[in-house]
């Protein structure tokens, strides 16, 4: 009986599994759907060489009070080598292209840096035509200032006619300004004076002092001296001694243009 009573239970139970419907849920089987992407390219920030500049501050420029200073200020080294070079005193060579060249200004000088004057004679260089004692003549054209003052310098020294001059003292520039002009340098009679004016003027024959290395003293040469009288002035015995002011109160180390009764004064 109670194998007949499990054996019901075991059918009713298989009869309630086999009823129950399965519910199956199907996935549809559609294509996924999909977007189109445009990917641009990234805007890199294009990057710029900036020049960096060191924080050094600029120096002033140097202002002259004229054209001659500048002059100056801008050949006294040059003229210094030449001086060390072939033993022409600077203050000889600034003096001669401040006078030639017009302080810088002239033609020959801005279009041909031709500071001397210096015409063709023997050139194979470079010409250019200026108006001088005839019309339209041939002088050297250079290529830069510092070529000029070269040339000055060999053609000085390799022309006999200068040799006289290399005989004289690196510092007489005196002596020098009037052996340029015995020799045929200039045709100017006042040449000398012109170059011994601006070499004073303008204390030019510090230059010579600074390639010798030396400190300029006075010495006098000559026995000459003058004792300073009642209406003696400084400008008349210059004229009486055939000097200039400036060299007066050089020898003499004066400030300025006064001087005393009784005062001795070195001529020469």
């Amino acid at each position: 009986m109670k194998k007949l009573l499990i054996l019901l239970l075991l059918g009713l139970f298989v009869l309630s599994c086999g009823s129950k419907k399965r519910i199956v849920t199907k996935k549809r089987n559609s294509k996924p759907k999909t977007e189109r992407v445009v990917i641009e390219p990234s805007k890199r920030p294009v990057e710029q060489e900036i020049e960096v500049r060191p924080n050094v501050p600029e120096l002033p420029k140097k202002v002259y009070a004229n054209a001659t200073e500048e002059y100056i200020g801008n050949f006294s080294d040059i003229a210094m080598i030449e001086m060390r070079k072939y033993k022409i005193p600077a203050s000889i060579t600034l003096a001669q292209g401040i006078l030639e060249s017009g302080s810088g200004k002239g033609r020959l000088s801005v279009e041909g840096n031709n500071h001397f004057g210096i015409k063709c004679h023997g050139w194979t260089g470079k010409e250019i035509y200026h108006d001088d004692d005839r019309h339209q003549e041939c002088f050297r054209k250079y290529d830069y200032a510092i070529s000029s003052f070269e040339d000055h310098s060999i053609f000085l020294t390799s022309r006999g006619r200068y040799s006289k001059l290399f005989d004289l003292r690196q510092d007489d520039y005196e002596g020098w300004a009037k052996g340029l002009r015995a020799a045929g340098y200039a045709t100017d009679r006042k040449y000398p004076e012109k170059l011994i004016s601006l070499i004073e003027r303008y204390k030019l024959y510090e230059y010579d002092d600074l390639v010798l290395d030396q400190k300029r003293e006075v010495i006098a040469t000559s026995n000459i001296s003058h004792e300073v009288v009642k209406g003696d002035t400084l400008y008349g015995l210059s004229k009486r001694y055939n000097t200039t002011v400036e060299l007066l109160k050089r020898l003499n180390k004066l400030k300025n243009n006064d001087i005393s009764l009784g005062q001795i004064l070195i001529i020469k």
